[in-house]
Parts: structure tokens; C-alpha cells; sequence
């Protein structure tokens, strides 16, 4: 007994130990991060953390002890460090909200940081309001969604991505963003690790974050028309590699991936038996070719989908999953716990959309989309020409450029643009929407110009 208590204390002086350290190792962190914060420098060094996980590796194999542990201890540690170096971070949401402040106090503002079409849901949606109440759609529901509804995305889901699903391979979510959430937090374990391909919306590593998922990030660039490699990819994944995350069209570069690009990096997931969550939500707003990752049948796909930007309908907060019934079964745990079910009335309402011929939204937004293309030519942006979504993702030429400082300031002129930094290390970006009239969007890209000479 005495050697097992002896074993025992031994093991408590070291933890104890471990968390002396964790404490100053979390100082420091917070010192790099002011110092990051300082001279503009992104929160992730995906340099340094290869390095460093090198390193584990290798200390691993000189000490006999097994690297998969290491590595997930490693992603606790430098998951801790984006932790604290995150606090101040601003995105479009940030801008948003201050946005949303001063008009409280009275100013005008032009909103172009959001993805929140200004355009009324289709006019089924009201009628379907009025009568949710006498339809009887009014109790505690199943988890997954009415069955109802579901088996009418079923037959939406089928006849538009040419595919064969059951009700069972669906989920109804509180939005789009709810089914991520679920998928990251049931599917993977804290210190496994995902992999993102910036630009990209912030949510897919706040999520990561949230459930102790370390993300690897694959960062594309104008230059590369916002392609990966695949090699980049293939360079990433690890022993604890366990998800990809895809998002085409792109939020926020409206970017749609060349099919054959698309397809290795399926394969690649297929032949290291990876999650592929793909966030499909702009698939509304495509003007070239694109490929759901439906088509592919592949098992441990994830697909989401929302009603908030294909019909206009963000405030009523409905999504949905589409997955294998094993995931979808994972999924559905979390979100009994977390909410019982989704709002029936809301549910019908969504139902009854499905019945909506929604293309006017698809040739409004285009149209949309090719105003602030041909202003950003004007005034001398770099961008590539987006391929679908509502975005256009752009780069300002101006020395010193900070998209974070910029946004806040043009707040002053009345005018909200999304800096580039929410959407990983693009410091010298700005994301404009193309979700207001088409006069609108040309007064904020006037207001825009303006601000820009100014700065010059």
C-alpha cells in the first residue's frame, strides 16, 4: 500500500508542477500576443507550430513515448494560446454590432459587412405564418426535425442535387451554424485535429476552439485564385487529423473549386478516412460550375444548409444537416440536450418555402455582385471575380494597411465593410456584401472611394 500511495504522491507533485508551468507558459502567450497585436501580425504561425510539433515528435521518439498523446497535449497547449491571444479579435460580427449601436444613437449606416440579403422572404413564408397556428404545429417535436418536413427535404434535397437520401440522413437545425457546431463537438475529441482552408468564415474555428479541436489551417492566396494545394493539404494531415472543413462557394471569397481539385481532396479524405464537413449554404448563389459534395455519396460527409441566405429568411434561424444516419443519430444527442427540438411553427414555415420559386433572389444578388465588381475595378482593388456567394473579397494597395482599424473608421463615414483579419491572416482585405439595392451598394462603394483617397 505504501508504494502506491508513495507512486501516487509523485504523480500529484507532478501535476501540480505541470500547472506551475501551464500558468507561465500562459503568461507568455498573453506577452506574444500584445506584441502580435503590436506589430499586426496574425494570431496563428502555423510555421512555428510545425516546428514545434517537430520537435514533440521527434523528443517522442528519443524518449520511447507514443507522439499521438504528445500531439493531442501539444494542441491542448497552443489551443490555450489562441485562447488568450483571441480576447480583442474583431470580425464582421464585431463591426456589425457597433454598426447596429450608433444607429440606435440616431447615424445612418450602410451595412456591408453582413451576409443579411435586404430582400423580404418569398411571400408563401407570410402566408404560412398566419396559418401555422390552426395547422396545429404547436408542441414539443422530435429532435431531428418533423418528420413532415423532413420528408420534404427529402424530395428538395433529391431533386436538386441529384441524390438519393432518406429522412433519416437529416437534421433540423437553429440555423446552419447550429449543425456545424454539432457535427465538430460530436465527431471529434478534444485534441484531435481539423483542417480549414482560409479565407474563411470565423465560426468553423470558434466552434474547433470551443471543443478543444485543434485547427490546421491551409491558407490560399489572391495569387493562387484562392486554391489550394493539394499537396498542402496532404502535408497536413496527421495521425490526429480527423476532419476537413470545405466551404464552396467560399465565404468570403465567393470562390468555387476547379472539380478536379475538388474531387483529389475527397479522395484524399476518402483515403485517410477523414470527416469532410461542407458548408453548402451559398449553393443558391453559384454563376458557374459547382459540385455538392452530396454527389460524391461519400459516408463521412457532412453537408449544411440554411434557409437564411437562399430565401431570405435569417431571423427565423432554421438550417439543416445532411449526413449518414450514424452521424446524424451523434448529432441529434447533443441537440436533445442543447434545445429539445427546433420551433415547429418555425419548421412548417421553412416547409412551406421549399415551395417558393426563390431564382429572382439568385439574379438579384448576381446583379448585385457585378456593381461592386465593376466600382472595385474603379477604384483600383485587387480581387478575383467571385464565382458565387454575395461577397467580394479585395485587397487594399495602401501601405500599412490595417482592414481592422479601417472598418472601425469608416463606421464614422456611415459606411460597414467586414475586415479582412475575421476571416484568417488577411490583414490588408476588406469583405464588402452585396446585400442592399443596387443604389445603396453604389453610394457605400462611393463612400468607400472617398475614404480611400483620403487615406492616400
Amino acid at each position: 500500500m505504501s508504494d502506491i500511495n508513495e507512486l501516487r504522491n509523485r504523480m500529484d507533485e507532478i501535476t501540480l508542477e505541470m500547472i506551475k508551468l501551464l500558468k507561465t507558459r500562459t503568461e507568455i502567450a498573453k506577452e506574444i500576443g500584445e506584441v502580435k497585436k503590436n506589430i499586426g501580425k496574425g494570431i496563428t504561425d502555423e510555421l512555428r507550430e510545425d516546428n514545434l510539433r517537430g520537435k514533440v515528435i521527434s523528443l517522442c521518439k528519443n524518449i520511447g513515448f507514443d507522439e499521438t498523446i504528445a500531439t493531442k497535449y501539444l494542441n491542448f497547449l497552443l489551443n490555450e494560446s489562441v485562447k488568450v491571444q483571441s480576447i480583442n479579435n474583431q470580425t464582421h460580427l464585431s463591426i456589425f454590432l457597433k454598426a447596429k449601436s450608433l444607429e440606435q444613437q440616431g447615424k445612418t449606416i450602410i451595412h456591408m459587412e453582413v451576409g443579411e440579403p435586404d430582400f423580404l422572404p418569398p411571400p408563401i413564408v407570410k402566408n404560412a405564418l398566419e396559418e401555422v397556428f390552426d395547422k396545429g404545429f404547436l408542441k414539443y417535436g422530435q429532435a431531428k426535425g418533423m418528420p413532415v418536413f423532413r420528408e420534404a427535404l427529402v424530395k428538395y434535397i433529391s431533386d436538386k442535387f441529384n441524390t438519393n437520401i432518406t429522412q433519416d440522413n437529416i437534421i433540423v437545425s437553429p440555423g446552419a451554424r447550429f449543425s456545424i457546431f454539432t457535427a465538430i463537438t460530436t465527431l471529434l475529441n478534444p485534441g484531435d485535429e481539423m483542417i480549414v482552408i482560409e479565407p474563411a468564415w470565423p465560426a468553423y474555428k470558434d466552434c474547433a476552439l470551443n471543443a478543444g479541436i485543434k485547427v490546421r489551417t491551409i491558407n490560399t492566396t489572391l495569387e493562387e485564385k484562392w486554391e489550394p494545394s493539394l499537396e498542402q493539404i496532404e502535408n497536413t494531415i496527421n495521425s490526429n487529423t480527423k476532419m476537413i472543413v470545405l466551404n464552396y462557394p467560399n465565404n468570403p471569397t465567393g470562390k468555387i473549386l476547379p472539380e478536379k481539385l475538388q474531387d483529389d481532396i475527397v479522395d484524399l479524405a476518402r483515403k485517410n478516412n477523414l470527416y469532410v464537413l461542407s458548408d453548402e449554404i451559398y449553393s443558391q448563389y453559384v454563376k458557374s460550375s459547382w459540385k455538392s459534395i452530396l454527389r460524391y455519396s461519400y459516408e463521412k460527409s457532412i453537408v449544411t444548409q440554411s434557409f437564411s441566405k437562399s430565401h431570405a429568411m435569417t431571423g427565423f434561424r432554421i438550417g439543416y444537416g445532411i449526413a449518414d444516419t450514424e452521424i446524424i443519430e451523434k448529432m441529434v444527442k447533443l441537440q436533445a440536450l442543447c434545445l429539445t427540438n427546433v420551433s415547429e411553427p418555425i419548421q412548417y414555415v421553412a416547409m412551406k418555402a421549399l415551395e417558393a420559386n426563390t431564382s429572382n433572389n439568385t439574379n438579384t444578388i448576381q446583379n448585385r455582385l457585378d456593381v461592386l465588381v465593376q466600382k472595385a475595378k474603379e477604384m483600383g482593388l485587387d480581387f478575383v471575380i467571385p464565382d458565387g456567394a454575395m461577397y467580394l473579397f479585395a485587397r487594399v494597395n495602401q501601405d500599412g494597411f490595417d482592414g481592422v482599424q479601417f472598418a472601425n473608421s469608416t463606421l464614422e463615414k456611415g459606411l460597414a465593410v467586414a475586415p479582412g483579419e475575421g476571416f484568417g491572416n488577411y490583414k490588408n482585405f476588406i469583405r464588402i456584401s452585396a446585400c442592399q439595392d443596387e443604389k445603396i451598394l453604389i453610394d457605400g462603394m462611393n463612400i468607400l472611394s472617398h475614404i480611400m483617397s483620403e487615406k492616400q
